[in-house]
């Protein structure tokens, strides 16, 4: 298995079944205050958007599971969005997610752009993501015309995952280290805003080195000129990450606790860890308290006291192996 190079079939044949989808809803949405760059708590819309699915089949990637097999109707973006907004409460910032590349003609048409830019228009970020391929090229000027239709600052969201070159490079996300690097050059000198996915223990990854990669993913995220980095522990459930059996491990919470306190020390660069359903990764009797301990680093975008692990004496009653 540790030779194994995902293709897209490969991902494909452990897929299981979509879930069914309206072209003109989001699928969810939500709000949450994110402190901006200024150290401020910004009230923050995210809307979740139903599109096509993406062309490049990641390896560790769940997000296909939201996703249409066909183009949306033209309209149907901005229908979703102005229609998720109308049920949140108001905000300074909106991200638009649509487990894909916003820039994608096929998941979100250009020929929508005006009326998106208009469903966001106030907003003072606007927060889209994109795979590398579609910031280049042609696909780079329709970045930049957007960034001149919405009246707020442009941010991209871009996937690095890791910095481990090899690795990286066995995730099929068809991209590498180098890529990223000249992404980042591009919307720096373009003003665009630059936030940096990194997968903490991605598959193919020694896990005594999951870490440290994770830290060194961090510091070439600064260099490329990241204003916000979020650190997501890799997990299984897709299907294909079964399949990798021992080519994948999940991580621990008290590696992402050091990977956002190791983000945090950078400096200039906000650092939040992903903490959707993060109880699956509670495996000690202290897990409750290091994800309360993450949500506080998140919010404060500093690290408080660390976790003093008594799992040796609770945890077998509570279920849990003890700390390493």
């Amino acid at each position: 298995m540790k030779s194994l190079f995902p293709s897209d079939d490969f991902v494909l044949q452990h897929r299981g079944p979509k879930r069914p989808l309206d072209a003109r809803r989001a699928y969810a949405s939500l709000w949450e205050e994110e402190r901006d760059h200024r150290g401020v708590l910004a009230p923050t819309a995210v809307v979740f958007l139903t599109n096509r699915e993406c062309p490049f089949r990641c390896v560790m990637c769940d997000l296909w599971v939201n996703t249409l097999d066909r183009p949306v109707p033209q309209g149907a973006i901005a229908t979703q969005i102005r229609s998720a907004l109308a049920d949140l409460p108001p905000a300074r910032h909106v991200k638009l997610y649509n487990a894909g590349s916003f820039f994608d003609p096929a998941a979100i048409p250009e020929d929508d752009d005006e009326e998106i830019a208009a469903a966001v228009k106030g907003f003072e970020r606007v927060i889209v993501e994109s795979h590398p391929a579609f910031l280049a090229g042609a696909h780079g000027k329709r970045c930049l015309r957007f960034r001149d239709r919405i009246s707020g600052q442009l941010e991209v969201a871009v996937g690095l995952e890791t910095a481990h070159p090899e690795v990286l490079g066995r995730l099929n996300k068809k991209m590498t280290v180098d890529t990223f690097r000249r992404t980042g050059d591009f919307l720096r000198t373009h003003d665009i805003a630059l936030r940096v996915f990194i997968l903490l223990s991605p598959p193919f990854m020694p896990a005594a080195e999951s870490l440290e990669w994770a830290c060194r993913s961090l510091d070439l995220a600064a260099r490329c000129g990241a204003t916000a980095a979020t650190v997501i522990p890799a997990r299984g459930g897709n299907g294909a990450m079964e399949a990798l059996g021992d080519a994948f491990r999940p991580p621990r919470l008290s590696d992402l606790e050091c990977a956002v306190e190791h983000g945090l020390a950078i400096g200039g660069m906000r650092v939040f860890a992903d903490l959707w359903n993060i109880d699956r990764f509670f495996d000690c009797g202290c897990s409750r308290d290091r994800a309360a301990r993450l949500a506080a680093m998140n919010r404060e975008q500093r690290a408080p006291r660390r976790i003093t692990c008594t799992c040796d004496d609770i945890g077998g009653s509570a279920g849990f192996a003890p700390c390493r």
